[in-house]
């Protein structure tokens, strides 16, 4: 039996086109387009149809930066795949790209093995994986090759965190050497933590604790060395790069010269970089605590720097870093040494909305969000067009959003499995009404219908972005 539906009378939205058209979906796959009111489309018929009219029929959202229960600082994060999937689909997000750990001293099968056992099953929507390589030796190099052909193309390195997730240049060069060999992209997470290290310990020893230190001490001038240092190492590897979580100016500098000599390099940055500010982390009574994360938040003049990079695609993707973390019991295990805070916020269900008022407020044009929030970050992972756009053939992942709705976000309203949000109070002008995930279902006219176990996991090709 197949099963039918008709999307009418909406403005369809892709990354290289607006127009006004019907949606047939067949089989949990876009199967046709055709201008709405043509005598093609009005020839459909279908087991149900949705009135989109006024409304914009837009891909669903692709969140290739997501920390599903994280093991960080002596806690986790706070959302499992099942509560943080389906607060990604209240959001318009229809897929999640999340972070597998290698631990060091195990393999990278061993870290991609639990995560699959954390995923499978309770996702509500589909899901990839990255790998996150702790420890670089010849056995992990040669696990990277198998990765590759299984579908896991992309592998996280962190120049932050000695003694953690840290790599030095060594290991770094030889992962981006074999990704140039086996098709890999290198995510790289750039601060110089050794020197950040440093900085803290002389923070702490000057009494200096509370959560605004955390920026402080995370320079964005660390930012922009280990980010210029991460597209040297790349460029003598002949590998792709991209930087992630990019906050900084000077950083948002050094892909930008990159690209302008023409390397392979890209950069995300995620809303907490374009929305929020050092101000919040210096909020009183340990409320800054909620806004900890690295790379950290840096002082408002740098928002029109990134804001600027997305324009003109010296960024390439808006992710959200999701990786929450409770302010009650979590945060507060920092009170007394900013450097205890687990690092983290919530926003996998603000992301599409948030760039929804950035096209509101004149940032961005309307293709331009599509293209940063599910075009691009599907082609740099590997899954487009099945994932990404709306097109004859791919999955019918779709969400009818009102452009005109008014929504404020708080965590009173939030599905997010955490007790605050980071956009508390704000207001924002359009708002998702139905989601469809495969052509099912999971948010009906602001009602959850979706379940558990509807998500899939989504082997990846390699990136489809390169030069």
């Amino acid at each position: 039996m197949s099963s039918r539906k008709i999307i009418r009378g909406g403005l369809v939205i892709t990354a290289s086109d607006e127009i006004h058209a019907d949606v047939l979906i067949e089989d949990g796959r876009i199967a046709a387009l055709a201008a709405s009111g043509t005598p093609a489309a009005e020839a459909w018929t279908a087991e149900r149809v949705i009135d989109a009219t006024g409304k914009y029929v837009i891909p669903g959202g692709v969140d290739v930066h997501t920390h599903m229960e994280l093991p960080f600082g002596g806690t986790f994060a706070s959302d499992t795949f099942e509560t943080g999937t389906r607060a990604a689909a209240w959001g318009g997000t229809t897929t999640i790209v999340d972070f597998a750990v290698q631990s060091v001293g195990h393999t990278l099968r061993e870290g991609l093995d639990a995560w699959h056992a954390k995923a499978e099953g309770n996702c509500a929507i589909d899901y990839g994986f990255h790998m996150i390589v702790s420890d670089v030796n010849q056995e992990t190099l040669k696990e990277m090759d198998l990765l590759v052909e299984e579908g896991v193309t992309s592998f996280k390195q962190f120049m932050a965190y000695p003694g953690v997730f840290y790599s030095d240049d060594g290991q770094i060069l030889r992962a981006m050497q074999r990704s140039a060999e086996n098709g890999g992209l290198i995510m790289m997470h750039a601060e110089n933590g050794i020197a950040i290290d440093v900085l803290v310990e002389q923070a702490l020893a000057r009494g200096e604790t509370d959560p605004r230190y955390h920026g402080e001490v995370r320079k964005a001038l660390l930012e922009a060395e280990a980010t210029h240092r991460a597209i040297k190492l790349a460029q003598v590897a002949g590998a792709p790069l991209y930087v992630v979580h990019v906050s900084a100016m000077e950083a948002v500098a050094e892909l930008a010269k990159a690209r302008d000599e023409g390397l392979n390099v890209f950069g995300e940055t995620c809303p907490q970089y374009l929305f929020l500010s050092t101000d919040n982390l210096a909020e009183p009574d340990f409320e800054g605590s909620k806004y900890v994360c690295s790379t950290p938040l840096r002082p408002k003049e740098h928002q029109a720097k990134l804001w600027q990079g997305l324009r003109t695609n010296d960024l390439q993707v808006v992710s959200t870093d999701h990786c929450p973390f409770c302010f009650v019991g979590q945060k507060e295990l920092g009170r007394g040494d900013f450097s205890k805070i687990p690092n983290g916020l919530p926003g996998v269900e603000n992301r599409m909305d948030l760039l929804h008022q950035a096209v509101v407020d004149g940032h961005i044009s309307r293709r331009r969000w599509i293209e940063i929030a599910c075009a691009t970050p599907a082609r740099m992972f590997g899954m487009y067009p099945k994932k990404g756009t709306i097109a004859p053939g791919a999955d019918a992942d779709v969400v009818i959003y009102d452009p005109h709705a008014e929504q404020t976000v708080s965590a009173e309203t939030h599905h997010m499995n955490v007790d605050y949000s980071a956009y508390e109070g704000k207001r924002i002008t359009g708002r998702v009404e139905t989601v469809l995930s495969r052509g099912e279902p999971v948010i009906t006219e602001r009602e959850y219908t979706g379940r558990a176990g509807h998500g899939v996991y989504t082997p990846r090709s390699t990136c489809q972005y390169l030069n």
